[in-house]
């Protein structure tokens, strides 16, 4: 809204408006607007979390320490969300289409969180939506997403060519070619692509909700995963660093910057009310909307294969939970004391807080190993 409003239509009349064509410009004050909505909103939105009486319900098999947090405000992602979106739609240029891709993503996937948070609420117990339910709301979110991407390849504004780290020149196509040439299954060219960003955006989803455990754990791990994609945008969007660091170059993906910025800042003023001890958690509203919006951005960027590194505690957490339970299904035993891993340490004897500094330390190597793949291809 500023961008069109200063730069678009008042920077012929007044030209120190200039400024705002700036991506570095627009993406640092995306972050301090995101950073002072939450922080100034943020008692606002506690408050009203309690009067309405939606407090946290702890599960009866987790750890006993968790038990005091029982009734602290939950939903506080609804804090996340606006104050990712308000900056965004006024510091990014309102005719990118990617940009409102990724923000559909968040939206949707945090209504998902918002109905499984509700339900919880109004029927008094640690479980929502049923698994079933769930994954059929994040699986429609993300298959419309993917949707919204292949049309935008149709006009070459998008490319469905996944970019490997450490390899230059294999950039493989996630479109089946076959198809177009036989009448009446042209569609089915674009089901491996479709395929692909339902997998990557609910796995990632699942590994952000699996990994909000502890005060400050999820969002402090979101900070990091969502700086690192503050640089690799910034990089894949400039045609001297794209082409520098030989990377996949996609029109009007520098936008996205913008976005991840507010993301950065919306986060640490989150983390502001949710370290520990927490005063409000960001519930399920919360982690499916910044999962939906981290994967949404690797994908956009054709950089979902660096996920892993990422988001590298998060994806440990939802390895731990599979190896837990196909563990227990198969031979009756478990290999963790708990899972997710987090819950595996704490019963190890390690503090909240300790296990919190760990995991945000191990973020912080795996994002920084992400972005030094760049180079290293």
């Amino acid at each position: 809204m500023l961008y069109w409003l200063l730069y678009q239509k008042l920077y012929p009349f007044f030209h120190p408006f200039r400024i705002f064509r700036y991506l570095t410009f627009r993406t640092a004050f995306a972050s301090l607007t995101a950073l002072l909505i939450a922080l100034l909103i943020g008692p606002w939105v506690i408050q009203k979390l309690h009067e309405f009486q939606i407090g946290q319900f702890i599960r009866e098999d987790g750890p006993q320490s968790h038990r005091k947090k029982s009734g602290t405000p939950t939903m506080g992602g609804v804090l996340i969300v606006i104050a990712i979106l308000l900056p965004t739609a006024l510091w990014s240029d309102p005719a990118n289409p990617l940009v409102w891709i990724t923000v559909f993503s968040t939206i949707a996937f945090g209504a998902v969180g918002f109905a499984d948070d509700y339900i919880k609420v109004v029927k008094r117990r640690s479980m929502g939506l049923t698994a079933r339910a769930k994954l059929m709301g994040q699986g429609m979110a993300a298959a419309l997403v993917a949707i919204a991407l292949v049309a935008l390849d149709q006009f070459k504004l998008f490319s469905t060519r996944l970019t490997v780290p450490f390899i230059k020149t294999w950039r493989p196509d996630m479109l089946w070619h076959w198809p177009m040439t036989v009448p009446h299954l042209a569609l089915l060219a674009f089901l491996p692509f479709v395929l692909w960003v339902i997998l990557v955006l609910v796995g990632t989803t699942n590994a952000v909700n699996l990994t909000d455990g502890l005060d400050g754990l999820a969002i402090g791990c979101t900070i990091i995963a969502a700086g690192a994609l503050t640089v690799l945008t910034y990089v894949s969007g400039h045609v001297v660093f794209a082409d520098y660091l030989e990377l996949q170059r996609i029109p009007m993906v520098s936008e996205l910057t913008v976005f991840c910025g507010s993301m950065v800042g919306a986060s640490i003023g989150f983390l502001w009310y949710n370290a520990h001890p927490a005063e409000v958690f960001m519930g399920d509203v919360g982690s499916l909307a910044l999962g939906g919006a981290i994967a949404t951005v690797a994908v956009v960027i054709r950089q979902e294969l660096l996920l892993p590194f990422i988001g590298g505690v998060f994806v440990l957490e939802a390895i731990s939970v599979i190896l837990q339970v196909g563990s227990y299904k198969l031979r009756k035993k478990r290999i963790f004391k708990m899972a997710p891993l987090h819950h595996h340490f704490e019963l190890l004897g390690w503090s909240e807080s300790k296990v919190i500094a760990r995991f945000w330390i191990a973020a912080l190597v795996f994002a920084l190993f992400a972005l030094t793949t760049l180079k290293l291809r």
